[in-house]
């Protein structure tokens, strides 16, 4: 069954697994050949973009960056990995539009709701950057906000873990996997699956998340299909 999905890339998904930051084009392109896969299969599919392999606009503020100059910085970091995924995607052999919430008309088009609807409704992929365009907001706010104004059926986080844990599994390896939360558990016990905002905007709009680890080969294709990875939110 085909579906219409946001699915929310940090900036580690196009980073040298080694080094952590940067731009890796066979990171990149692995998995944009997982995500022309399952759009072959008749799946919509916009990918909001992090920035975090180039620049973190949050830690910036806190090391004394001007948070809302740290934060727009971080929106023309996700231009880059956006332009660097949709070239990966159509490497793989299929149309990919960039879309991005900040004026950056040489390279990306603005996102303009109905035209993104219609890429998508072309089969072609949906890459949106620049965040909201505002400073102060996550990508994570952003990949709740475009699923509302989409239409997606559900929020596909990709991070480096396989779920959403009780402590950071990382540093806690005793930490306990949830398999299924609700918005208002998530909120209460203050899990780090998203900021409150994004978790509130879903749940305000009755979207499900899903939370898995995008390092994990065949992961972002089977969450795109709908199948049980990770931690589901809802």
């Amino acid at each position: 069954m085909s579906s219409r999905v946001v699915l929310k890339l940090s900036g580690e998904a196009f980073a040298d697994p080694e080094l952590g930051y940067g731009i890796d084009p066979s990171t990149v392109q692995a998995v944009a050949e997982e995500i022309v896969e399952v759009q072959k299969e008749g799946h919509q599919v916009a990918i909001v973009v992090g920035g975090g392999n180039i620049f973190r606009g949050l830690s910036s503020a806190a090391a004394g960056m001007d948070r809302a100059n740290a934060d727009y910085m971080g929106m023309l970091a996700t231009v880059i990995n956006a332009m660097a995924l949709r070239d990966g995607l159509e490497q793989a052999g299929c149309e990919a539009r960039v879309q991005t919430a900040i004026s950056i008309q040489q390279v990306a088009e603005p996102f303009l709701r109905l035209r993104a609807l219609r890429h998508l409704e072309k089969g072609r992929i949906l890459i949106l950057a620049g965040g909201t365009g505002n400073p102060f907001f996550t990508t994570d706010t952003t990949a709740a906000l475009r699923a509302a104004e989409l239409g997606a059926s559900a929020v596909l986080k990709g991070t480096r873990v396989d779920g959403v844990y009780d402590a950071d599994p990382e540093t806690h390896p005793e930490a306990t996997k949830h398999e299924i939360l609700t918005y208002m558990e998530v909120i209460e016990q203050r899990l780090k699956v998203m900021d409150t905002t994004a978790i509130t905007m879903c749940m305000d709009n009755d979207i499900p998340i899903r939370v898995f680890n995008m390092t994990t080969p065949g992961n972002i294709a089977a969450a795109i299909r709908g199948e049980k990875v990770g931690t589901l939110v809802h």
